[in-house]
């Protein structure tokens, strides 16, 4: 039976508070109970008051000084004469409102009106302007305004974090803290890749776990790592999981968390963030892209300098390393401008670990593959060596991205699973933009278009250290025309003969015009453009030329206005510059005049096809005789480790045979192992 009675509401406190405003609005709506009931007031003009004053029609007359307003009620018998209603119609006491001028000059009109006989009413005077609403309001407006901007602004400048008068709190640390790192559910087994940067913080780990194993010795641990590398590697997941492995109190912030207009907001910041951390030792604070406060100071105050984020700086130094000690906090921070950072910052004692965390090579690619994969239905068919191949410089969150438009490039498709066609075209996606298929060009312009990207394959196809081929497209792609995608092989170092045959791939594509259409056009300026900068960097950097050898000239010192070497030097730069360019540009025309037929058949194809592939140029060219020659050393070297195995064998009889050990993919004799994709191509660039 209880249990079918109606629930009833909840007492809440806002029914009191309608309740009053309520009952106020209606004292003061009806200024406080005194109204005239449903009498009619009509208004009128000064001339029909006098009109009606002069007729004897007046029975008492109120003036308003302060609105400058006088009400005349009428006799009872005089209201048809007035309002041409009846009295039932009018209510008891109708009047009509006028406004006056002058008082005097009303005193004077009613006196003489009075003196005549025709005004034997009453004369009254009222300054109430308002009723009491309105009286109210203007009299508490100034408080309610001030007491919200009051409210405004402490939610404003405490952040909207609560507990207390929040304008107070605007020194206080933004940190989000996790009780417990392993809160975050993240350890090293979510970060793919990265092995050597997972063996540098490992002893962090080990250290907070077990800091006795390493103080019986007399041994320290690092106050802080900075791990530094391009965006999207892994370095604020790493961060992460270092504190899940840990599983001690974690505190997370950005460097921009500490900015803030006010003086000293930032060093406030910076000191109660570290005063928490203390409380919960051993902690971790992480403190990500902390070249927004961790920038170096300039060296003259006066031009450029920043007080605020200076002395939050010099905070940010002195409890890292200063009088005070911070035993059990351990400082991590993530940047991708190391070069920017103060050097009192990276000094010892303060970071005393730089840890590099790089993009992925090939077998860390796959890696991360098999991470991002996991969620989605991929054909069983897939291939994941080969998409860890057609992605090299890809970051750990390009590949993510990668991944993810795959999946809606199959959705788009309806299909059941993602197959590998959708993960080729997600990645020319990235690279090269979205298809434009129904750019309109005419056959000339098309044609011209297939000759440059018919010059770029046929130069890459016979000069011995140009990047492998992967296809050439005339399908427009974002602002390009036409592109060829290319599979540059992974190495440390770079030759200048690698350099130079590069830089005639690039100008394949202005030579074919020039030679094969009889004029140039504007769609070679990205090709134009990195050449010039890959010789300029040849000839000042790493000293490849004949006339300065051995000479570089990189200044790293974002702060210098001035160039480290002379005019007369600077000359030499651009001629330098221009005669390796130009012989670059030659020795591609006359590759391409031997070559004509076969780059006119190729064009031919690209006219028809639009998108060609390496085995369409094999067919034409025939076998590239470096590649033939690099896969005789990996069979030369294959052999040889399996030689070696088998003598190791018989040398130790008891060892077994690991027949699935693999090779190393970072001898220097693998020459298809790629490790750094450029941009593709982009010869037809209208700018």
């Amino acid at each position: 039976m209880g249990g079918n009675q109606p629930k009833m509401p909840r007492f809440n406190m806002s029914w009191i508070y309608l309740v009053i405003i309520a009952a106020l609005a209606v004292i003061f709506f009806t200024d406080g109970g005194q109204t005239i009931g449903q009498s009619t007031v009509h208004n009128t003009s000064y001339s029909n008051f006098k009109a009606y004053v002069t007729k004897g029609y007046a029975k008492k007359i109120v003036v308003n000084k302060s609105e400058s307003k006088i009400k005349l009620f009428v006799n009872s018998a005089n209201i048809r004469d007035v309002f041409h209603q009846s009295q039932q119609q009018t209510g008891s006491d109708p009047c009509v409102e006028t406004v006056y001028g002058s008082i005097d000059q009303v005193e004077q009109f009613l006196d003489q009106q009075r003196a005549t006989g025709k005004f034997k009413g009453e004369l009254t005077y009222e300054v109430e302007s308002r009723n009491g609403f309105m009286n109210l309001l203007m009299s508490i407006a100034p408080l309610a305004i001030f007491i919200f901007l009051w409210f405004f602004l402490m939610g404003r400048f405490g952040g909207g974090s609560g507990g207390g008068m929040g304008i107070f709190n605007v020194g206080r640390s933004k940190a989000q803290m996790y009780e417990k790192g392993n809160d975050l559910g993240i350890t090293f087994k979510d970060v793919a890749g990265q092995a050597g940067a997972k063996q540098e913080v490992q002893e962090i780990v080990e250290f907070l776990k077990n800091p006795k194993k390493y103080t019986d010795l007399g041994g320290k641990i690092p106050k802080g790592a900075l791990l530094v590398g391009p965006p999207g590697t892994g370095k604020t997941l790493l961060a992460k999981a270092v504190a899940g492995e840990a599983g001690v109190p974690f505190f997370s912030m950005s460097g921009s968390d500490f900015v803030e207009m006010f003086v000293g907001v930032g060093a406030s910041r910076v000191r109660d963030t570290f005063a928490k951390a203390k409380d919960k030792a051993p902690s971790i604070i992480f403190i990500d892209e902390i070249d927004a406060i961790g920038r170096a100071r300039s060296k003259n105050p006066g031009f450029g300098g920043n007080d605020e984020r200076e002395n939050t700086l010099n905070a940010l130094l002195t409890e890292m390393d200063g009088f005070g000690t911070n035993s059990g906090v351990i400082i991590l921070a993530a940047t991708n401008r190391v070069d920017m950072l103060d050097k009192a910052l990276l000094r010892a004692g303060r970071f005393d670990r730089q840890i590099h965390v790089d993009l992925p090579d090939l077998t860390e690619r796959k890696e991360i593959f098999n991470v991002h994969l996991k969620p989605i239905k991929v054909d069983e068919s897939l291939d994941i060596d080969l998409l860890a191949r057609q992605t090299p410089g890809f970051s750990g969150a390009d590949i993510a991205n990668v991944c993810n438009e795959a999946a809606l490039i199959a959705a788009r498709h309806d299909s059941q699973v993602v197959g590998k066609q959708d993960f080729l075209d997600a990645v020319d996606r990235i690279i090269g933009g979205l298809e434009k298929k129904t750019k309109v060009m005419t056959a000339k312009e098309k044609r011209a278009i297939a000759l440059h990207e018919a010059g770029h394959a046929t130069i890459s196809w016979f000069c011995e250290h140009a990047n492998p081929l992967v296809k050439v497209s005339i399908v427009p792609r974002g602002n390009a025309l036409g592109a060829a995608w290319y599979m540059p092989e992974e190495r440390q170092l770079t030759t200048k003969d690698q350099l130079l045959d590069e830089m005639c791939s690039l100008l394949g594509g202005r030579a074919a015009e020039e030679l094969f259409t009889g004029h140039i056009s504007t769609g070679a300026m990205n090709d134009l453009e990195r050449s010039t900068k890959m010789a300029q960097s040849m000839i000042a950097y790493y000293g490849m030329s004949d006339v300065l050898p051995n000479i570089c000239y990189y200044d790293n010192n974002e702060y210098t206005f001035t160039k480290p070497y002379s005019a007369e030097t600077d000359r030499l730069i651009d001629a330098e510059v221009l005669k390796m360019i130009n012989e670059q540009y030659a020795r591609a025309k006359a590759l391409l005049e031997e070559h004509k037929d076969g780059h006119n058949a190729l064009a031919e194809l690209l006219i028809a096809r639009e998108v060609i592939f390496a085995d369409d140029v094999e067919k034409i060219f025939g076998k590239r005789p470096w590649i033939s020659r690099s896969q005789e050393i990996m069979e030369s070297n294959q052999a040889n480790q399996e030689e070696q195995n088998k003598l190791e064998d018989q040398s130790n009889p008891s060892t077994p045979t690991d027949s699935n050990t693999p090779t190393d993919l970072n001898t220097p004799t693998d020459l298809n192992n790629p490790t750094n994709l450029n941009n593709p191509t982009n010869p037809t660039d209208q700018k």
